[in-house]
């Protein structure tokens, strides 16, 4: 049974969702596309195993390292193409950055860009699957469902020149 759980933390409450097996969700409170596909309101709250290990893992993450998301259950429910770009999502190395044009060549679809971008934007499991990573072509600051500044925030946790980033940014 799947059960959600609000946590702080330091960029904001996040909501968790999962069961014993499968992590669904993971959102900032105020995020768009918050919960999207599921009825929160119906959902009880609890602790489930996948939910622990997820608050593992953000304790780590927010501690500076830099934790394996294969760790995680992570069963975000999507379309096949959008799979695909939460799975390339996977690959950008910690503390790096890609682009959406490099994305959607690197899935053989090099006019995909917006359908990219609309898969980057629905990501369900924020921070894990990291769509903060992804850049518009000249290296700046686009979109993120969680807002701009936490994009920022998150991406100089992993190192990134802040002062390069706000430029960006602006």
């Amino acid at each position: 049974m799947s059960t959600q759980l609000t946590t702080p933390s330091p960029l904001g409450p996040l909501t968790l969702l999962g069961d014993d097996h499968h992590l669904y969700g993971l959102w900032f409170n105020d995020q768009a596309h918050f919960g999207a596909n599921y009825d929160l309101t119906a959902i009880p709250t609890g602790q489930t195993e996948s939910l622990h290990l997820a608050l593992d893992w953000l304790h780590a993450y927010f501690a500076g390292e830099a934790p394996d998301p294969f760790a995680l259950p992570l069963t975000p429910e999507v379309t096949p193409f959008r799979a695909q770009v939460l799975q390339v999502l996977t690959q950008i190395p910690y503390g790096k950055t890609a682009t959406y044009q490099q994305i959607a060549t690197q899935l053989g679809k090099p006019q995909a860009v917006r359908a990219v971008g609309g898969a980057v934007a629905h990501n369900s499991l924020a921070i894990v699957i990291p769509c903060h990573r992804v850049v518009g072509h000249d290296g700046a600051l686009t979109g993120y469902a969680g807002g701009l500044d936490r994009k920022l925030a998150l991406l100089t946790l992993e190192g990134h020149d802040s002062v390069a980033l706000a430029h960006h940014h602006i």
